[in-house]
């Protein structure tokens, strides 16, 4: 009897572990909130992706005419990070911080007139426009995935859901993710001078939203020079990609106040 007792405890001891680590797999393989935050996104893409190419064909000219046609093409560009990160890394919680993005910015989008424009005499460059605002998308929503991961592993000390990544994990995704960004935001930027030179014949004007990107670009840059060259890791640079997004945040909304050359973005 004793040793059935003791047979008991250990299998009660056993089975809590597991219990717990059940949990945690139907956080990132069941159909719990995760789950469907995922299937949202990828659903989202399709309709998004369908949605840009019937816009492109029925103008004339692709989808970066306004401020609606852009807010679209980042929100697009967000949501295939988003697929792509969680698929290639397997971190389905990333939906939670970043989902949220997302949503606001398509409702942001929402907000704006949605009529089809001519493009502008300095928009008439359609494929280094279309290379340049497709970088500017992919840069834009690797940053988003990366500004996740940073703001999860900062929070990953208070939060006790078992189905919360490790801060290895997220701090290595973080890093994935710039290596995106920062190459993204070079060729947005080096595109965005030549064609500047073509539009306006100077390739550079200190216009607000070229030095906001400028900055952004610094300091993406100085996270990968610190996580290369001074093994940064940690809270540090968790924060400096906190501050990246912000960046890149006032990047986008910044010329709504200073307005400039790219007012109509």
């Amino acid at each position: 009897q004793t040793v059935l007792v003791g047979g008991a405890g250990q299998h009660d001891q056993d089975a809590a572990p597991r219990e717990t680590d059940s949990k945690a797999a139907a956080v990132t393989t069941g159909r719990g909130l995760t789950w469907y935050g995922s299937k949202f996104a990828q659903l989202a893409l399709l309709t998004l992706t369908g949605s840009m190419i019937v816009r492109m064909f029925a103008t004339g000219h692709p989808p970066f005419a306004n401020h609606y046609e852009f807010a679209v093409s980042f929100a697009w560009g967000m949501i295939l990070a988003q697929v792509y990160f969680e698929w290639r890394y397997r971190v389905r919680t990333l939906a939670l911080v970043v989902l949220p993005v997302i949503l606001g910015m398509l409702i942001y989008a929402s907000t704006l007139s949605y009529e089809a424009n001519p493009l502008m005499p300095a928009l008439q460059n359609s494929p280094l426009l279309t290379v340049h605002v497709f970088t500017a998308a992919l840069a834009y929503g690797a940053a988003v995935i990366a500004f996740g991961a940073a703001v999860m592993y900062l929070l990953a000390p208070r939060i006790k859901w078992p189905g919360w990544p490790k801060q290895d994990v997220l701090d290595e995704l973080g890093y994935k993710a710039v290596i995106v960004t920062f190459p993204m935001l070079t060729i947005m930027i080096i595109l965005g001078s030549i064609w500047a030179n073509i539009a306006w014949g100077r390739y550079w004007s200190w216009d607000p939203k070229e030095t906001a990107a400028l900055v952004t670009w610094l300091i993406y840059g100085a996270y990968l020079h610190a996580r290369v060259v001074r093994d940064w890791r940690g809270s540090k640079s968790a924060w400096l990609l906190v501050l990246g997004f912000a960046a890149i945040v006032f990047t986008y909304f910044g010329n709504l106040f200073f307005g400039g050359l790219h007012s109509y973005a």
